[in-house]
């Protein structure tokens, strides 16, 4: 079982980014796979309530890839973010966000 993230990068305040997560090993399809993300000095959390309506999430079934399209980037967003497979307990190595002001 794998989860590889990628996409992640340094923007600047207001800018977007889109993070995908390909998985191997088990299907995407009729799993629950999250986004998480674990701030400097923080602990983790769900990205998606942490958002606020800024993020959303797509999937592709047939690619075994999932996207986290992140919109109005904050610098309070910088932080290692991952994607998560709630049923096995896998997590990826995780892609780095960096937003500055």
């Amino acid at each position: 079982v794998r989860l590889v993230e990628s996409g992640g990068g340094s923007v600047q305040t207001g800018e977007s980014l889109r993070l995908s997560c390909v998985v191997s090993g088990f299907a995407l399809s009729g799993s629950d796979v999250k986004w998480a993300r674990r701030g400097p000095g923080k602990g983790p959390e769900w990205v998606l309530s942490a958002g606020q309506g800024r993020f959303t999430v797509t999937r592709d079934n047939a690619e075994n890839t999932l996207w986290l399209q992140l919109n109005n980037l904050k610098p309070e967003d910088t932080a290692m973010y991952y994607c998560y497979d709630y049923g096995g307990g896998y997590w990826g190595q995780g892609t780095q966000v960096t937003v500055s002001s």
